[in-house]
């Protein structure tokens, strides 16, 4: 048995409202749980949350079932771990322990139900493994960051600057999209950055993160250019 965990909190402060937010025509979190209606391998698609507004949304766009957050995991300071957890445990109690559990973020409207099925796949078969999640490359080499120091600049490793961006080693980051584990990994608190996680990589063109009105139009904007470019093929 799999599940999909969907965290969806009401007090976004950056971005009001920004999990039911029309995003392109629809609630933002409607791309989510659209996607993981579309990879065809949950039995529950869950969205936890503590605003009533967001469960109403969820439940139009196809979640099958809302769990409510405690005001405990509600704060600003909660991170993503435990809200899964709680999920995990609130429906084992009712309905037996899944399998998988998938955590997927609530702004991902880029996000593929055939990326989601490719990591459940790749964690299937790799029995050390604990997690499979999305990451991308990074769009410029990080070896070559430089910081803001009073009214010039400094590199952060000067030793890297001179070399050519071939000769760098590519890096990636978390697309912070999807995020598959075992159960039990889940509960006994695995680290996700860690050896035992399998990275499925997105192209940069499909992830964007949504954390301020600045992402919120350049995601907009990307998205609409993307589903042009589809619909001409």
């Amino acid at each position: 048995m799999n599940i999909a965990v969907i965290p969806a909190r009401g007090g976004s402060k950056r971005i009001k409202g920004k999990n039911v937010r029309p995003f392109a025509g629809k609630p933002l979190i409607a791309y989510s749980i659209a996607a993981a209606k579309a990879a065809g391998v949950f039995d529950e698609i869950i969205v936890s949350t503590d605003s009533a507004e967001i469960a109403r949304v969820a439940t139009a766009a196809g979640a099958t079932l809302v769990i409510e957050r405690p005001e405990s995991l509600a704060d600003d300071y909660t991170g993503t771990t435990p809200v899964v957890r709680h999920a995990i445990e609130t429906y084992t109690s009712a309905s037996g322990s899944p399998d998988y559990v998938c955590c997927i973020y609530a702004t991902a409207p880029f996000l593929n139900g055939e990326f989601i099925t490719e990591g459940l796949s790749r964690l299937q078969q790799a029995e050390a493994m604990h997690y499979a999640f999305s990451v991308t490359t990074f769009d410029f080499p990080i070896q070559r960051a430089i910081r803001l120091a009073g009214d010039g600049v400094v590199p952060v490793d000067a030793s890297q600057m001179g070399k050519r961006s071939q000769d760098l080693e590519e890096c990636y980051h978390d697309a912070g999209q999807f995020y598959w584990g075992r159960t039990d990994a889940w509960l006994t608190h695995q680290p996700m950055f860690a050896p035992h996680s399998i990275p499925v990589v997105l192209p940069r063109y499909l992830v964007q993160d949504i954390d301020t009105e600045e992402d919120w139009t350049r995601a907009e904007l990307m998205y609409l250019a993307y589903v042009k470019g589809g619909s001409d093929d």
